[in-house]
């Protein structure tokens, strides 16, 4: 007992803190990368994994049942301005100086002659929380993934049906290839590739495809129901899982795909080719933002796991579905040499290169369809984006679905 005979007072124990909550899409959430972060910092982690449009309306409606956002730059489009977010701040970001120096000069090149499309042109956050290209300490999100998007096909059908031409967005809405078409759902990724799709066959003409007007959204989406009730879409898909199935069994020989349906199609011994179309990709920028209602211990929390995914060993595993990862220098350590030449520099995989969990993804002497990650960003015919006319493109478009 202490002098004066007052007890001592027992050390303060804190609750157990809650765990991380990380509102997400697929492409960067599964339980093997949850179960690692884990491992390596300590504390639960819990992913919402939802697809990215109702992942938007999540941030958007319930700011209070996420910590980090961890979805695409275009989104945040919606997401800043409905308040919900705060500024990340640079200086607790380990790999920021890497991630500025090393490849925003990359990220903004490209056939794309509309700066504000690009996924950086609203990256710094001023006091007045107006977005700009300006350098500040603060940020509305952190740069996490990108890549260039096309469209997948099965070549022995596809070719023979095609006769020699030349890889066109066109192809999804070729007659030759009706009813063995897939279109993604998603309206923002859809309707940009259904643009690209109109105007390569000459069924329409719009001032900027990442943006259409009014009018240019009800005559895609005329053209589109038409074909729709005509038979020529076989699926619209919500989710990778819905695509590579098709894709594998013949059912669907082309349609949007994504990397990861790619690499799961590969490892399966699919083969499908990753177009590189004459008119370009489309590009897309993945990002992490924090929850404005996110404070103290899970702040903390917050930085310490987007600090570990850019460590480099999620990176990998990015790259291993196809990915880039911005942080790039971490990611070099934790890959082979011969996996940085193929994913990275697009030269000839000098060895077999396993997928994400290990089964064989690419054969010794395959090379990457558009080489490397500088020739394929420079081929961009657009960026992911949010369409000023957004609102009136999610009705029009889920009449689209509905038809």
């Amino acid at each position: 007992m202490p002098p004066g005979g007052a007890p001592l007072a027992a050390p303060a124990i804190l609750p157990p803190r809650p765990a991380l909550r990380v509102l997400g899409t697929a492409v960067t959430q599964n339980e093997t990368i949850r179960a690692r972060a884990v491992a390596d910092l300590g504390f639960d982690i819990e992913f919402i994994t939802l697809d990215g449009v109702a992942a938007q309306q999540m941030a958007v409606r319930s700011p209070g049942g996420f910590d980090i956002y961890d979805q695409w730059f275009h989104s945040l489009d919606v997401v800043w301005w409905a308040g919900v977010l705060q500024p990340v701040d640079t200086r607790r970001i380990q790999a920021w100086d890497q991630i500025i120096h090393r490849d925003q000069a990359l990220r903004m090149t490209g056939r794309v002659d509309r700066s504000e499309t690009m996924p950086l042109s609203g990256l710094y956050v001023s006091p007045d929380r107006r977005l700009g290209i300006h350098r500040t300490e603060a940020v509305t999100a952190v740069p996490g993934v990108y890549n260039v998007d096309a469209f997948g096909y099965l070549p022995g059908a596809v070719e023979a049906a095609m006769n020699g031409d030349a890889e066109s967005w066109g192809w999804l809405l070729d007659p030759r290839l009706a009813g063995k078409v897939a279109l993604v759902a998603d309206p923002t990724i859809g309707a940009a590739e259904a643009a690209l799709a109109l105007t390569a066959q000459g069924l329409a003409e719009f001032a900027d495809p990442a943006d259409l007007s009014i009018a240019e959204i009800d005559t895609m989406v005329r053209i589109l129901i038409q074909r729709k009730k005509a038979g020529h879409f076989h699926t619209l898909w919500q989710s990778v899982s819905d695509i590579v199935p098709l894709m594998e069994a013949g059912t669907v020989v082309i349609g949007s795909l994504w990397a990861s349906a790619l690499s799961d199609l590969w490892s399966r011994g699919v083969d499908v080719r990753n177009a590189v179309p004459v008119e370009g990709y489309r590009g897309w920028h993945g990002c992490m933002a924090l929850s404005g209602r996110t404070e103290g211990r899970a702040l903390d929390a917050a930085y310490a796991y987007l600090n570990w995914w850019l460590a480099g060993w999620v990176g990998a595993q990015m790259t291993r579905y196809g990915l880039y990862v911005s942080a790039s220098d971490n990611v070099r350590g934790h890959l082979s040499e011969p996996e940085w030449s193929f994913w990275y520099e697009g030269k000839p995989a000098s060895m077999d290169l396993p997928g994400p969990d290990g089964s064989l993804v690419v054969a010794e002497g395959t090379s990457r369809s558009g080489g490397s990650v500088l020739d394929r960003i420079s081929r961009i015919a657009l960026w992911n984006t949010t369409m000023r006319e957004h609102n009136y493109l999610v009705r029009r478009w889920n009449q689209f679905l509905e038809s």
